[in-house]
């Protein structure tokens, strides 16, 4: 089976052939829909389109500007689509379960695979994964986490999102692994990690120190700048995570810690900061890495997740989720990411 650029075929693709698959990725502040092509060779990124996405907004809104979003990729055959978010989310029933999380409250029990399969171009059906999820086995496949078989993946936009990667399965459960996979579960001085680390407390802590309400691209121009209120709020935040974080990347012997998301933008005052808590917290090595593929590692990974364990011959199992060690392998037939400034349209 083949795909030329735009089109979409449904199902698994057979050994040796390659799948075309419509996506999304769903963000705090955007919804990123995509054609990728995976299977006979390297990932590519054949189509994008990117939308600001309101998470305060209503149910109705969001959904609308997911199905948009969608519709907006052009013509699609009849296909299976993956969808990457973050949670709290009942990933195997498409239920939103976003309650006290400061994002997407108003999706909240929503059913949100029945208002996509009804809605998005030509759709048999959703496939649901995790965001960082999604990240990390993109970057596994073709990034910064390659050659790996224990990978710690960390994205950091509006909150904090992580993947726990064992050969190429996600691993939610085990001592070697925070409850239910997930980093933005633990706390830090008492409190949420998210209290610490995230979006809304980076701009409380600046707005506590300055009076400014300054998003986080403006503090981290400030702490370039030589403002040490910026630079204290950053290197305090990204330090407590190393330390919290620490603890969990040696208990789980990773072999690569990736970081992504849109922070990482600010990866020259970030990773210092996350090194130091790091080696605070216990975890002399892997020292972490920015992703290679900020934008495009979420977008090959969910297309690997719905193109199944033999989407090229010979080259091992897709990914999956492994409640205990993660006994699967990804399919790495995925080399190099397309960039998507060269097929947006």
């Amino acid at each position: 089976m083949s795909a030329e650029p735009g089109a979409a075929c449904g199902g698994q693709a057979q050994p040796g052939a390659c799948l075309t698959v419509p996506l999304l990725e769903i963000g705090g502040t955007h919804v990123t829909a995509a054609l990728v092509r995976v299977g006979g060779g390297p990932a590519q990124v054949v189509a994008t389109r990117r939308a600001p996405l309101d998470a305060h907004g209503t149910a109705e809104a969001v959904v609308a500007a997911l199905l948009r979003a969608g519709r907006e990729l052009g013509p699609v055959g009849p296909a299976r689509w993956a969808v990457a978010l973050p949670g709290p989310f009942d990933y195997a029933r498409g239920i939103a379960r976003y309650h006290g999380v400061g994002k997407f409250e108003a999706l909240d029990g929503l059913d949100l695979g029945a208002a996509l399969r009804a809605g998005l171009p030509s759709c048999t059906d959703v496939a649901f994964l995790n965001d960082a999820w999604a990240f990390a086995y993109g970057e596994r496949a073709e990034g910064a986490a390659r050659g790996h078989d224990r990978v710690v993946g960390i994205t950091l936009g509006t909150g904090v999102g992580s993947a726990f990667l064992a050969d190429g399965a996600a691993v939610t459960e085990g001592p070697g692994v925070p409850p239910q996979g997930r980093v933005d579960l633990l706390v830090h001085d008492g409190r949420p990690l998210e209290d610490t680390v995230s979006r809304r407390a980076l701009t409380a802590a600046y707005a506590g120190a300055t009076g400014r309400q300054w998003d986080v691209r403006e503090i981290a121009a400030a702490a370039r700048g030589g403002e040490v209120a910026a630079l204290r709020v950053l290197t305090d935040a990204f330090g407590a995570l190393g330390r919290v974080l620490g603890v969990w990347v040696r208990r789980f012997e990773a072999g690569a810690l990736v970081i992504g998301g849109s922070m990482t933008g600010s990866w020259d005052l970030i990773g210092p900061a996350l090194t130091a808590g790091l080696l605070a917290g216990g975890a002399q090595s892997p020292r972490p890495v920015r992703a290679e593929h900020v934008q495009e590692a979420a977008l090959v990974g969910a297309a690997w997740y719905v193109a199944g364990p033999r989407a090229d011959a010979g080259r091992g199992a897709g990914p999956h989720v492994d409640a205990d060690r993660g006994a699967g392998s990804r399919a790495d037939t995925c080399r190099s990411v397309r960039g998507t400034e060269d097929h947006e349209r």
